[in-house]
């Protein structure tokens, strides 16, 4: 099979289909920013508007209604903690991205009752803004879920045509397996896939990669090993076989064989994504920091933006304790999540949030970052309200500096109650 349509980019059919298979599994922006690349293609292969573009068109307002609802519980979750000026900052971005009037109309009448609200007592306030976001709530249609089937259908239309059409032809067992594999069931996975590898022994079928890779999930190394060497000698240029083949050998602390293996592709994978991925993380698991560094920069010089190469270079950079460099990489990284209204992984806020106050960064965004973790990682609640007390602190705002380690205390308190 051929991968090679990674510097050439995909069809806007590819990207459509990949949008399918993020929107099926909840992951609303990355589907959203994946059907506007695909609108633009269709856009520039039609002068008018085609049946696709309002198909992809339609999808993208799908998406926003889905963003705007998660905004919509981000902001309540806000208000249940106390913080209603970041409750209002979410509803006003939900209302910024939605589609749906009717959706638009409930958002703005939870905006408008904040307002309302905002200065009666406490415990009343929060009792009339949690009525009033459970009524609205009860208003909306939910998000539907994906079928077990439709997700298969969607998972093989990411995959390569050849590969799709195998995994189109092999039997329940292998279905219910490969979907228990993408939802994060590698035990089940493993046995149903066991079961399908049984029942279509032909040498050259792709079952063995996906049950290779339930194996390697659930520490049977050896044996994923055994496998993936096998699916390797029929399909040579199938590049998840050297990523977990890579995986096995980074865990035995094997870098030489990781190295010697990646010598090994076909000269027209070499310089992929994929395998200067490998490649790069090969060397940082040897402690080779700077070849790591140098790989990753060189890829984004020549490619653009990538937010997988670029997080590696923010973690070797950080290795290499060039902090300030790291700090800005992640900085960039957030910003290139918010502008495309995809929720922004907690661990790389909290990564940027803990460089920058470790460099004495005290502004008013540091403190917003640990406003949001202590919501998204409430385990550390208690260390971020502590940097939030020192960062009012340093600002001379005495009162607001001992309010949050009031609340730092309770948070460790809590954290330290027997389960009940």
């Amino acid at each position: 099979m051929s991968l090679m349509n990674l510097f050439s980019g995909p069809t806007p059919e590819k990207l459509e289909a990949r949008g399918d298979a993020l929107l099926a599994s909840g992951q609303w922006g990355q589907a959203k920013q994946l059907y506007e690349r695909a609108l633009g293609k269709y856009a520039q292969a039609h002068r008018e508007e085609s049946f696709r573009c309002r198909q992809v068109r339609e999808k993208i307002h799908q998406t926003r209604d889905a963003l705007a609802r998660e905004h919509q519980t981000t902001a309540k979750a806000y208000l249940d903690g106390g913080y209603v000026d970041e409750a209002r900052e979410m509803l006003g971005l939900a209302i910024d991205i939605c589609h749906d009037p009717s959706l638009e109309k409930a958002l703005a009448r939870q905006l408008e009752m904040l307002d309302i609200h905002q200065d009666e007592p406490h415990d009343d306030q929060g009792a009339a803004q949690e009525d009033h976001f459970s009524a609205d709530n009860h208003d909306l249609p939910p998000v539907q879920s994906a079928s077990r089937e439709e997700l298969f259908q969607a998972l093989c239309h990411t995959l390569p045509e050849d590969v799709s059409r195998a995994y189109r032809s092999y039997d329940q067992a292998f279905i219910d397996g490969y979907v228990a594999l993408n939802e994060g069931r590698f035990e089940s996975a493993a046995i149903l896939l066991e079961q399908a590898m049984a029942q279509n022994p032909q040498p050259d079928s792709y079952i063995p990669l996906e049950l290779a890779t339930a194996y390697v999930n659930i520490g049977r190394l050896a044996e994923a090993r055994e496998l993936l060497e096998n699916v390797r000698r029929h399909h040579p240029e199938a590049l998840p076989v050297y990523q977990l083949l890579c995986e096995i050998y980074w865990d035995w602390g094997a870098s030489s064989e990781a190295e010697a293996l990646l010598t090994s592709l076909p000269p027209h994978l070499a310089q992929s994504r994929a395998v200067i991925h490998l490649k790069g993380q090969t060397h940082f698991r040897a402690g080779r920091y700077e070849s790591a560094r140098n790989l990753y920069r060189d890829y984004l010089d020549t490619f653009g933006w990538h937010e997988v190469m670029a997080l590696e270079l923010a973690q070797t950079l950080e290795s290499l304790q060039a902090t300030e460099e790291a700090i800005a990489l992640y900085g960039k990284i957030i910003h290139q999540g918010k502008g495309c209204r995809s929720r922004v992984d907690p661990w790389i806020k909290h990564k940027y949030a803990e460089l920058s106050f470790g460099e004495g960064h005290m502004g008013n965004h540091i403190l917003e970052l640990y406003l949001s973790l202590a919501r998204e990682i409430p385990a550390h609640a208690d260390t971020y309200f502590e940097r939030i007390s020192a960062i009012y602190q340093s600002q001379g705002n005495r009162a607001e500096a001992d309010r949050f380690e009031a609340f730092a205390a309770r948070a460790r308190s809590d954290k330290h109650q027997p389960a009940g």
